[in-house]
């Protein structure tokens, strides 16, 4: 069974684009390794998490900030698909 990603995103502070940027990003580049992309509301307000399955992958409060669409992909593919690579994201 293929991991899920969730992106738990704070409505009210209007992050529904960023979450949903992120989840094409991820879709295209994982686009045979993962399960889907989940867009949840959050309850919670200034909520930005990202799941993999049901552990937290990246949390925007923990961190102090928005993750770099390349940051998220790397700690994606360290997780689905070692080894894979991601082209000019691996270049830095």
């Amino acid at each position: 069974m293929k991991p899920t990603i969730t992106i738990e995103y704070c409505p009210r502070c209007g992050w529904l684009l960023r979450a949903a940027y992120m989840a094409q990003e991820l879709l295209t580049t994982f686009n045979e390794d993962l399960g889907g992309v989940l867009l949840r509301p959050s309850e919670t307000g200034g909520r930005y998490t990202i799941f993999l399955d049901e552990k937290v992958l990246y949390d925007r409060k923990e961190q102090g900030h928005f993750p770099e669409i390349k940051e998220l992909k790397r700690m994606v593919r360290d997780v689905v698909h070692p080894g894979m690579s991601l082209g000019h994201v691996d270049a830095h």
